[in-house]
């Protein structure tokens, strides 16, 4: 009896022990999808695309250097009544105000796309904002507005760029559709491409002086009109406020 008694006074403690154990391991792994879900969720995003109810889109187009097209891209905008945004460097804003003038008269955004076109994650968050401004006046200057969107150079950024971006008031914006247009693809596959790729809230990338743009732009708004689909500014298309940004870059009203 003394033997059997000391067994089970032993066997009480060590049960203890591996229950515990094994409670801590549940805890764990219940508690550490947490963890990896709130790292995720902390790191600083741009908006690639917009969560909508309908078959709306965005044609963006980045102005950096050449301005072969730009009057050409207008004409072709204005006989399909689409406003697109146009994210434009301040040194081509320099260098081309009339067509500036253009794109504000036609209606169009015009967007802040950095000053000279630098690799932001380089910068400290004082020459980002200088960067920003310097741009930001000079469209004022000419437009009369000044613009709440920015989209980084090369469609570079870090969480340094999103947290300073937002700092400064304005949104960074990317896309989810990439023509490749800078690539000199045939119209018909540049025009295929995008067609391809857009869903409802798609922001759409193209390039100013990019050589078959204008002749895949007019596929490409014909064959997203046929399927249903309208075009505003990136302005119109995304959330000011109350909303969140998935893994994806995806803005998703609250």
């Amino acid at each position: 009896m003394k033997l059997r008694t000391f067994v089970r006074k032993k066997k009480i403690p060590l049960l203890i022990c591996l229950l515990a154990v094994l409670g801590l391991l549940i805890c764990v792994l219940c508690i550490s999808p947490r963890i990896r879900q709130t790292s995720a969720s902390a790191r600083q995003l741009p908006i690639y695309s917009v969560q909508k109810g309908d078959k709306v889109c965005s044609l963006t187009f980045d102005a950096a250097w050449g301005n072969e097209d730009t009057q050409q891209l207008i004409d072709i905008l204005g006989k399909y009544g689409v406003r697109a945004t146009f994210f434009v460097v301040g040194e081509w804003v320099d260098n081309y105000p009339e067509s500036v003038q253009a794109l504000a008269d036609a209606g169009h955004e015009i967007m802040n796309h950095s000053d000279d076109h630098p690799h932001f994650p380089k910068l400290t968050p004082d020459a980002m904002r200088a960067q920003l401004n310097a741009c930001n006046d000079k469209i004022e200057a000419i437009t009369g507005v000044r613009p709440v969107l920015f989209r980084p150079p090369y469609g570079d950024y870090d969480d340094k760029v999103i947290a300073t971006v937002k700092d400064c008031g304005m949104y960074c914006i990317q896309w989810d559709v990439d023509s490749l247009d800078w690539k000199d693809p045939p119209a018909e596959k540049i025009a295929s491409r995008v067609l391809d790729r857009v869903q409802e809230g798609s922001i759409v990338l193209f390039h100013n002086a990019a050589k078959n743009t204008p002749a895949a732009l007019p596929r490409v708004i014909e064959g997203l009109i046929a399927k249903g689909y309208t075009f505003v500014p990136v302005s119109q298309l995304i959330y000011r406020e109350n909303y969140t940004i998935d893994h994806t870059g995806r803005q998703i009203p609250n």
